[in-house]
């Protein structure tokens, strides 16, 4: 399937490591002008090196905090100003803190809700104008299986992954009329460095062994295993692609069957 990205102008956000990094990977496969941001330079540099060998693309660098709004208009700007617009965007962050209503504390939460929504508002609304330009766009926002079924212990991605989804679904209906599409791809149990930094802290929390947490945890994937990063981004490429041109308001589960809601 040609999925139309060839000299697209892809903007992915949180791309330095992590399924950021790989739905990177799976644009520059595809063809497209692929610009990656991140706060750290050196793992973004690395990151560069390695989709640059893996596909044979340039891959463009911008460094971004998403706490800082400045950053945010001045990184899609220069993607912009490289590739000549902005036609796809993945809105992508590191997993807030973990913690319950008891543990976290209101400068949590205030972090929180920077991080996971208000960074994924700030970058889309920088990055419409030159998707209205251009006369059509993709929007793909990158969020959690807990959009469907709670996470214990995950209370600040529970609620503001799930502000993605209604967000996702508001401005499918807005921006239609734009010929923008934008969905959300959420991630069940998916093999990158936060699920493995979050099993370690279960694990020292109840006393057991990180085998025995993961055991547990793959015990209820019907698939049986975790995802690959890999899999994991091809559903991203594709619902940010132009081969997707009838759905939009949408939040898919990439969760190996998980997640029992409807």
């Amino acid at each position: 399937m040609d999925l139309g990205l060839q000299d697209k102008s892809v903007f992915v956000a949180a791309a330095s490591k992590g399924l950021g990094k790989a739905s990177a990977l799976a644009f520059a496969s595809e063809g497209a002008k692929v610009t990656i941001a991140s706060r750290s330079l050196e793992q973004l540099e690395a990151a560069r090196d390695d989709i640059h060998a893996a596909t044979g693309s340039k891959v463009e660098i911008v460094q971004m905090d998403v706490f800082r709004e400045e950053d945010i208009r001045q990184a899609v700007l220069a993607a912009a100003s490289a590739h000549g617009g902005i036609d796809v965007l993945v809105t992508n962050t590191g997993g807030p803190s973990p913690g319950t209503f008891a543990t976290l504390a209101n400068e949590d939460w205030e972090r929180g809700f920077q991080l996971c929504l208000m960074s994924a508002i700030k970058l889309i609304r920088e990055a419409l104008p030159h998707m209205r330009k251009a006369g059509e766009g993709r929007i793909v926002n990158l969020a959690s299986s807990s959009v469907k079924q709670p996470i214990d212990g995950l209370l600040l991605s529970n609620v503001f992954r799930a502000g993605i989804a209604a967000l996702t679904k508001s401005l499918a209906s807005e921006l239609a009329g734009d010929r923008i599409l934008i969905n959300t791809v959420a991630p069940g149990r998916i093999a990158t460095d936060r699920l493995l930094q979050l099993d370690e802290a279960k694990a020292k929390e109840i006393g057991r062994s990180m085998e025995e947490v993961q055991a547990q945890a793959i015990a209820q994937i019907p698939l049986g295993r975790l995802g690959d990063p890999a899999e994991f981004a091809r559903m991203v490429a594709f619902y940010g692609s132009f081969a997707n041109t009838y759905v939009t308001g949408q939040s898919l589960l990439v969760d190996g069957g998980m997640v029992k809601a409807l």
